[in-house]
């Protein structure tokens, strides 16, 4: 909740206090003058409202506070339970009525004296009522707060409550001695009425109900977002004005933790647009999509392994299948250990695929992280440059640039970059660009490495 709607809240709520007070004493007192027990529970019926809004300006100054270590999901909810108590005032107020009336009905008791100040304050009351409600209702609107949202409910229900008293002073001023005492009980069904649209909304928020309609909102939301293969299980509830939604969603096994966090944003973003206030608890569930490659799922069983493998190589040979991995593995341990290693990534294949299939794996030391090299000089960079082109000569490849040579301790590194035909097929050029490389390292023993880096002519 921001500072300015806090402020906006805590506002309404203390001008909302003012009105009540002076509304409510003013019609206390006529009535007390004219003897009108109609008058009189509309009077205490303001007076509630009075408490009501006293409590909810004290309330909203609580409820928007931050969680914290001992409230995790904020303050919200101290307004559902400041809205409970002034349901329970509510439903006293209007029991008491009711009491009173069936006693003066009872017992013949008089009308009230008739008193054209009465009716100027009813009307009076009628004005500031629909003004004050409108306001909260805007208020509670903008910020979510059921704690307005009950005091905006509650002046609208003190118009019609005005509008019953006035029916009743003008039937007693027209010689009907039950008319005061019929307002009194419709005000007091008003009042009942009203305690149990606010308590029905307000027990559902305290008892964790959904929002109707929100659960749905919220999965398509969620679903919709690139790289969701589903919502698994979605649970909403709400404190406050913010939405707290948890939710389990597919997510292809085969993505890397990066893409996973970044769906996760993607998710938060669409609630927040549809639903303003959410805090988005997102648990992703790996699992294997449906065009899920055979090479794919390997890579995944050896990433869930810890393992890093390259040149998966997958044949069908007749219906068997047959698999060939490069392991790297730290180049300091045992062979035994390293064999083991790679024993249990081989199982682990024929767990997925079945026991038949044929798994070979190329044990090998795993390249240092960030090897120590320095620049080759620019004659030994020139040599090479030229063995290549002269490669290149007899070949489709051509236009040999950016060669760079390194020493490592392990050897020379060459990368260099290329051009071929743009509407050649990568196997080709692949191809041609593995012959060259081979032509330098034969000419050049102490090259371990070559890396090319083919492109169509005019590009970058």
């Amino acid at each position: 909740m921001s500072e300015n709607a806090a402020a906006l809240k805590a506002r309404v709520a203390a001008v909302s206090v003012l009105a009540s007070a002076s509304m409510a004493a003013a019609k206390f007192a006529i009535g007390i003058a004219i003897g009108s027990l109609a008058l009189i529970s509309e009077a205490l019926h303001s007076s509630i409202d009075l408490v009501a809004t006293i409590v909810t300006w004290f309330v909203v100054r609580v409820s928007d506070r931050p969680a914290d270590e001992a409230h995790h999901y904020g303050h919200g909810k101290f307004e559902s339970l400041s809205a409970l108590g002034v349901i329970a005032l509510l439903y006293v107020l209007a029991g008491g009525i009711l009491v009173e009336a069936y006693s003066r009905l009872s017992e013949g008791a008089p009308p009230p004296a008739f008193s054209p100040l009465a009716f100027g304050i009813l009307f009076v009351d009628i004005v500031v009522n629909l003004w004050r409600a409108r306001a909260l209702h805007r208020t509670a609107v903008a910020t979510k707060s059921q704690a307005l949202a009950a005091d905006a409910l509650h002046f609208a229900s003190d118009v019609l409550s005005s509008f019953a008293v006035i029916a009743g002073l003008t039937l007693s001023a027209f010689g009907y001695v039950w008319g005061d005492a019929a307002a009194a009980i419709g005000v007091a069904v008003m009042i009942s009425a009203l305690g149990y649209r606010l308590g029905r909304s307000t027990i559902q928020t305290l008892l964790d109900r959904a929002p109707d309609g929100v659960s749905d909102q919220a999965r398509a939301a969620i679903g919709a977002v690139p790289g969701v293969v589903g919502v698994e299980r979605l649970r909403v509830r709400m404190v406050g004005p913010t939405h707290f939604i948890d939710a389990d969603v597919q997510v292809p096994r085969s993505y890397p933790a990066d893409r996973i966090a970044e769906i996760k944003r993607r998710a938060q973003e669409a609630v927040t647009a549809l639903l303003d206030h959410t805090d988005l608890t997102f648990t992703a569930i790996p699992v294997a999509h449906s065009n899920e490659s055979v090479r794919e799922r390997i890579m995944v069983i050896a990433r869930n392994s810890g393992l890093a493998v390259h040149h998966v190589t997958v044949h069908d040979l007749g219906g068997k299948l047959t698999v060939s991995i490069d392991l790297e593995v730290d180049g300091e341990l045992p062979l035994i250990e390293a064999h083991d290693i790679a024993h249990r990534l081989e199982d682990s294949i024929r767990e997925e695929f079945g026991t038949d299939v044929e798994v070979d794996t190329h044990i090998e030391p795993m390249e240092p992280e960030m090897p120590h090299g320095t620049d080759a000089a620019p004659a030994r960079v020139a040599e090479i440059k030229q063995a290549l082109s002269r490669f290149a000569s007899n070949s489709v490849i051509h236009d040999i640039h950016s060669v760079r040579v390194r020493d490592t301790e392990g050897g020379e590194i060459v990368n260099f970059h290329c051009r071929a035909a743009p509407l050649m097929t990568v196997i080709t050029v692949h191809e041609h660009c593995d012959e060259i490389e081979r032509e330098l390292r034969r000419a050049f023993p102490t090259v371990k490495r070559v890396i090319s880096h083919a492109e169509p002519p005019n590009a970058d």
